[in-house]
Parts: C-alpha cells; structure tokens; sequence
C-alpha cells in the first residue's frame, strides 16, 4: 500500500513565493514592448526585484508602484532613445525621472513603466558634469548637469570664489527635481525662487527630442518645464547663475510668544535690504527647538525655552543670515543691530551663532547622518507644504497650529512658516502660487515610524478640509492630488496653458505618470 507524506506548510508557501515572484518578474518584464531588448540600452534596463523595488518607494514611504524596469543610463543619448521608443510604439510605455526620489507620494514613480535613475548619469561619470565660466560683463554662471546634487554644485563653485543665490534647505537633492518643482528656502524672499535663477536648459521632451531652451529661444518649453512637475520634460542640463559667494555668516535666532507680531516682523524684515535669508518656525513640546533641521541652541538655553513652552503651548522663532567676507567682518553685526531696530522680539532672546557658509547651507545634512546613525531617516514623511495667502495667515494660525496641531499632538518634526514675495517669481513658469503680493510657506515636516504614520496623513486632511472650509485659497507644494478637477483648481488661470504645453511637449502623456495630472494609476 502506497504511502501518502504531508508536506510541510513552509515548504508550500515557499514554492508559492518562488512561483510568484518568477510570474511576477515576467509580467513586468512582458508589459514593456519585446522590441526594446533590441535596443543598444537594453543592457543598462534592469527588471529585477532589487531594481524595481527601489524605484518602487520614495522618500516619503507612503505609497508603493513598481515599474516595469529600471533604466541606469550611461549617457544621455540612452534617456532620449527609452523616450523616443516610446513614443514611436502605438501604446507607449510611461517613463519617470527619478533622481534622489525625495518625493512624498509617488511622483517620481513609473507604474508598471520605466524609471530613469539619473543618479546613473554621475555614478558611470557620463552626462553633463559641472563647468563654471567667468564673465565679468554678462556675468559667471555654471553648466550643471540635470543628475548633479546642489552640494556638489556648491562645492564646484567656491572653488571659483562663486555660489548660486538661490538654495533649498537640503542640498542632497538633483538639479533637475528641484527645478521641477520650485526650489525654495529662506533667500527665496530676496532672489526668488531656484526656477527663477536658471538662464537656460537641455530638455528630453515626451516626444524623445533633445532641445536647448531659454526665454529667448523656445521660451515656452522654458517657462513650461520650470516648476512644471516633470510634465513635459527630462532636464539634463541647466545653466546657473553665480555671484560672489561670501565666506561666513552670522546666523540669529529671535523668540516670540505672539503670533501676530511674529509675522508682522517677518514681513518688516523682508522688505528692507540687508538680509540674505530668512525664515521662521514654530516650537511646541512635539516640534523641538533643536530637531534634525538644525541644532541651533545649546542645552543651556533649553530652560528658558521649556519654560515659555509650558506658558504659550506655542513659540515661535524667526531665523535670519546675513553674509559677510574679510572686508565686511567688522561691520557686520553693527549692520544687524541696525536692521533688527524696531523689531519686537521677546526682550534678551536673541541667539547668535557665527559659521561658514558651507556649515549653514549644509546644516540639514548634519542632522540627517544623525538620524541614519539611529535608524531614524529611513522612515515615512507624510509631509504637507502649502503656500498660504498673507491675509489668511492669521486665520491659519489660529485655526491650524492652534487648534489641529495642538489638539492632536501628534506633529513630530520641524513646522516652519515664513514669507515670499510674489514678483519674485515669474509668473509664465508653471508653478502656482497664491494671488497675493506676499505669502507664506507652510512646511509641515513630519516623520513617523513604520506603521503609525496614518494619523499624521489624517492631520494632513484635516488641515486640507479646515482650508477649504475657511475658504483659505491656499496652493500645495509638492503636490498630491488624484482627480483632473482638484489639478484645474491648483493651476487655476495656468491651466489652460499647462494643459495646452503638454499637449505640445508631451502629447501622449508618457512623462512623469505618478503625479496623476494626466495619467490615472
């Protein structure tokens, strides 16, 4: 009599993963069409598990979409013939350009696509690398590469006694993204904006066309790129402009238990001349004073801030640099004392530090290898950035850090609030902003651990839901919207004009799926 054996149950389910994953690789492998093997970059698409997994998450860890490969260009010819054989298919395949994949919701994602790893271009040493060029009559600039990373750019240029004046907080992210998005930090008050400091770029359009652009020549794929969300085409080269770049900074911090003379401040000090960068922030229990962003006080002063905390619930802090070299080093805090006059700070807390520019620029590096050496930055960031009109700012206090942010207690990282004027930004670019002389930038930067990061999102909507509810025309920033008619509402008059360029650029939809303007996912 035969004899029957049981199989194991771990046995079962491992054949079942093996089989899946195998099934798996082949339907992503199958959506894509069979004669792209033939290509000459068939070797540098890669359809593994460790290559489509990695694609398949960004920095904010809230969604998963796994491309159908993962293409690791070794020049920018290989990005121009992926796109153009696309468009050439009669269902083209949609492609992402990802460089640090610093998005919050699956941006830079290519469902079941391809995802570009411009990170690819530095790392083989091919691409468009960072050429500086001195001009003492049209003024110096830097050819940089769309792959290359804003502290290399940094670097590169004081090599040369000259800096971009335009930044974001954090300098480890491509060229190429933050143009496609804005690119703001505190010196957007004075010199607008990183998308409006380019001179000129090198765009692969979603017809796989490689075009050199400026505002004058093909100024609307120009105006159209620059905060056009990776809509309507790949950067891969930028021209930056450059000044002088100071040696030092003195770096002040100023405490306020009010609200209203905080922002009143702030708008005061952005409009005269003098400072080079500006930004204010909130410090609740939750919000230290000192967080991954920057460690500014020293634990001496955590008494005296701890205290105010436990009276205000909230304070507030406005944060302010101001350049200066070897001939300006002995009037430089003269000329502060000077522009802080009339300011209405709480009386004695005011805190000074005095670094090199490379140590401010860099500040939010530091704390980041802090938290990777505890495990703590690998983790979701439902993050929520917003511009809000000047005059509902107060109201936004009032009905969000007071009210939602203190009520739930559950906000865990920086919470930073601060002005930018309008004209500072070309309005023909495709980013949106409020329809206000002056605004303020919201940036809600929370972190969460694994499986708790629900309730911050759930915040987020709240503080969606209360804005529209107030009838605060707020705009997001780094965007995640999912219908057609919540996109028309963010563009606004622009619209018509994204719609028309994309139309023109892009015209069967293959780029940059994952913000969900034209593709649904």
């Amino acid at each position: 009599m035969a004899k029957t054996y049981s199989i194991p149950t771990y046995f079962i389910l491992i054949s079942f993963l093996i089989n899946l994953i195998s099934s798996l690789t082949l339907t992503w492998a199958d959506v894509l069409p069979h004669q792209l093997h033939t290509l000459t970059i068939a070797t540098r698409l890669r359809v593994d598990l460790d290559a489509t997994a990695k694609a398949a998450r960004d920095f904010g860890k809230l969604v998963q979409q796994t491309p159908a490969a993962v293409l690791y260009p070794s020049s920018i010819e290989d990005i121009v013939s992926l796109v153009k054989f696309s468009y050439n298919q009669p269902s083209p395949f949609t492609i992402a350009a990802r460089g640090r994949g610093h998005s919050l919701g699956g941006q830079a994602m290519a469902p079941n696509g391809v995802v570009v790893d411009m990170t690819s271009l530095k790392n083989s040493g091919a691409g468009i690398g960072i050429k500086v060029t001195k001009n003492p009559v049209s003024g110096s600039y830097a050819d940089v590469g769309g792959h290359q990373l804003w502290i290399d750019v940094l670097q590169a240029t004081l090599e040369h006694g000259l800096a971009p004046v335009s930044w974001t907080d954090y300098l480890y992210l491509t060229v190429g993204g933050t143009l496609s998005n804005a690119g703001g930090s505190g010196q957007t008050f004075r010199h607008g904006p990183q998308i409006s400091n380019v001179h000129e770029m090198d765009i692969i359009t979603g017809k796989g066309e490689l075009v050199t652009c400026s505002k004058e020549t093909n100024s609307d794929l120009f105006y159209a790129v620059l905060g056009g969300l990776g809509q309507f085409g790949i950067i891969t080269r930028a021209r930056i402009p450059l000044e002088p770049a100071p040696k030092r900074v003195k770096w002040v911090r100023m405490l306020y238990d009010d609200f209203s003379t905080f922002s009143e401040d702030q708008e005061h000090l952005i409009s005269i001349n003098g400072l080079d960068y500006l930004e204010g922030s909130l410090i609740t229990k939750q919000s230290p004073p000192n967080n991954w962003r920057s460690s500014f006080f020293s634990k001496s002063q955590y008494p005296i801030i701890s205290s105010l905390l436990t009276k205000n619930g909230i304070i507030y802090s406005i944060e302010v640099v101001k350049y200066y070299d070897d001939l300006t080093s002995h009037t430089v805090d003269e000329e502060l004392q000077e522009l802080f006059k009339g300011l209405r700070f709480l009386p004695g807390l005011v805190f000074t530090k005095d670094v090199t520019l490379v140590d401010f620029l860099d500040r939010v590096h530091n704390g980041e290898l802090q938290l990777q050496a505890k495990g703590l930055w690998d983790v979701p960031h439902p993050w929520l950035n917003l511009f809000v009109p000047k005059s509902r700012i107060s109201d936004f206090n009032s009905g969000v850090f007071r009210d939602i942010i203190l009520k739930t207690n559950q906000t865990v990282g920086p919470l930073l609030v601060y002005p930018m004027i309008r004209n500072k930004w070309d309005n023909g670019m495709s980013a949106a902003i409020p329809d206000e002389d002056i605004f303020y930038s919201i940036g809600l930067l929370h972190s969460s651990g694994a499986d708790d990061w629900e309730p911050l999102e759930n915040q987020n909507k709240e503080i969606l839901k209360f804005c529209d509810k107030a009838g605060i025309k707020i705009k997001q920033y780094l965007p995640r919207y999912t219908t057609k008619a919540d996109w028309m509402n963010h563009f606004g008059p622009k619209w018509k004009i994204f719609e028309d360029r994309k139309a023109q650029f892009d015209p069967k939809n293959i780029l940059s799926p994952g913000q969900r303007i034209f593709n649904s996912i």
